[in-house]
């Protein structure tokens, strides 16, 4: 199909225009290939990526973390050039979606970790720039935090997990799911909408502290693992709605 009419589908489908504030110039980054036909979907717009669609013969790159930030990049020399001339040579274009596939309530990062956890009761939980971009639900079953964590790991059937546990005892019910690096915006609203754990990508230095006093367990995925699923849930979408071939080409970073 025109590749015009996929993006203006995901553009609306992903609500663009909801997220002017984002870092993120979300949407169509690169124009190269006006027809797409197949489509390689990943976590980070890289050369590893690119290379990899061009062996797989796609026209286009769906991806959540894409290669223009702000002004960035002023200069087309360096890894920037590099990776924009790889894409022209090759007619691939690039199509990236950040806090858009993050908060999307079908295939955002955090609603597809909550459709693994099968969270009942979601309320929206997390709040980034003015939007909600997390989860916070009930489990179908209370179980304690380790449990949950290993539940979660058995999913990840397409990379790797190294998934740390924090008060991996604690019984949990209630739980806030919010990925890649946002954790520290829920621990408050975590606690004060009664959860007893918080899913998310990065643990960092500064949100132990937080997390001891608002007593809640943390299951930390890996900021790559936790934005993996929203990528292969837009894959999916395609695929059903309009028949188009892809493949998730997993690059994890261990991080």
């Amino acid at each position: 199909m025109k590749r015009d009419e996929l993006t203006a589908f995901l553009d609306d489908y992903l609500r663009l225009r909801e997220f002017a504030d984002d870092a993120s110039n979300n949407g169509l980054q690169v124009a190269a290939s006006g027809e797409v036909t197949r489509v390689v979907a990943g976590v980070d717009g890289c050369m590893a990526l690119f290379e990899a669609a061009r062996q797989e013969k796609a026209d286009l790159v769906l991806v959540h973390h894409g290669i223009s930030w702000g002004a960035e990049p002023r200069r087309m020399t360096g890894i920037p050039g590099a990776r924009i001339g790889m894409l022209f040579r090759n007619d691939i274009s690039l199509y990236a979606a950040h806090l858009p596939l993050d908060a999307h309530p079908v295939v955002g990062n955090n609603a597809q970790l909550a459709d693994m956890m099968r969270l009942q009761e979601r309320q929206s939980c997390a709040c980034y720039h003015g939007t909600d971009i997390g989860f916070a639900g009930a489990l179908p079953e209370a179980m304690t935090a380790a449990e949950l964590a290993a539940m979660l790991d058995s999913q990840f059937t397409w990379t790797k997990t190294d998934t740390r546990v924090y008060n991996g005892d604690r019984r949990v019910n209630r739980v806030a799911v919010i990925s890649g690096g946002g954790g520290e915006l829920c621990f408050e609203a975590a606690a004060e909408q009664g959860c007893e754990a918080v899913v998310t990508g990065e643990f960092t230095h500064q949100m132990y502290h937080e997390m001891k006093e608002s007593n809640v367990a943390v299951i930390v995925l890996g900021h790559y693992v936790s934005e993996t699923v929203g990528v292969r849930a837009v894959l999916a979408l395609l695929k059903e709605k309009y028949g188009i071939d892809g493949v998730f080409v997993d690059l994890p970073t261990g991080l």
